[in-house]
C-alpha cells in the first residue's frame, strides 16, 4: 500500500504563468526554495536545497506547458526517494485549477504529516507569487517559519 499527499486549489493567473512558475528554476526558486538549480525541461534534473536540512533531487519525467509538470524523486529524505510529484493544470472559472499530488510513500507517519503541512504552506506560496509577483519560498525574504 502506498500513501499520497494531495491539494486541491485555484490560482488567479494563466496557466501558462503557474506551469512557468512551477518548471523554471526562477519560479521554484521564489516559492519552494532559493536553493534550487538545474533544468525544469523535460528530462532535466531540479535540485532544492534548503539550507542545512537536506537536498532533494527530481528528474522532470514530464513537462506540458500549461498543462502538467511531473517529477520523480531521486535522492532527498529516505521516504520521499522514489515518490512522485504532480502538478496538474486546467482552467475552472477563469482561473487555473492545480491538482497537486505527492504519491508512492511507503507509511503515513510523523514525516508524511509534516510534509502535508509544508506542502500545503508551499501551494499557498505558489498561489501569492503568481498572483502578487511575491512568493514566500525557503530562504526568501518572505518566508514563514
Amino acid at each position: 500500500m502506498s500513501y499520497s499527499i494531495k491539494h486541491l486549489f485555484h490560482i488567479a493567473a494563466p496557466r501558462t504563468k503557474v506551469s512557468d512558475a512551477i518548471s523554471s528554476v526562477e519560479g521554484a526558486s521564489q516559492w519552494w526554495t532559493t536553493g534550487t538549480s538545474g533544468s525544469g525541461a523535460q528530462g532535466g534534473v531540479l535540485e532544492f536545497t534548503f539550507g542545512g536540512h537536506g537536498v532533494m533531487k527530481a528528474k522532470v519525467e514530464k513537462n506540458v506547458p500549461g498543462e502538467l509538470v511531473v517529477w520523480k524523486v531521486l535522492e532527498g529524505p529516505d521516504d520521499w526517494a522514489g515518490t512522485t510529484l504532480t502538478f496538474a493544470l486546467d482552467e475552472n472559472d477563469g482561473k487555473t485549477r492545480v491538482r497537486f499530488e505527492h504519491a508512492g510513500w511507503a507509511a503515513n507517519g510523523d514525516h508524511f504529516a509534516a510534509s502535508n503541512f509544508s506542502w500545503a504552506r508551499y501551494m499557498e506560496s505558489l498561489r501569492q507569487l503568481c498572483q502578487t509577483g511575491k512568493g514566500e519560498g525557503f530562504g526568501t525574504a518572505n518566508y514563514r517559519r
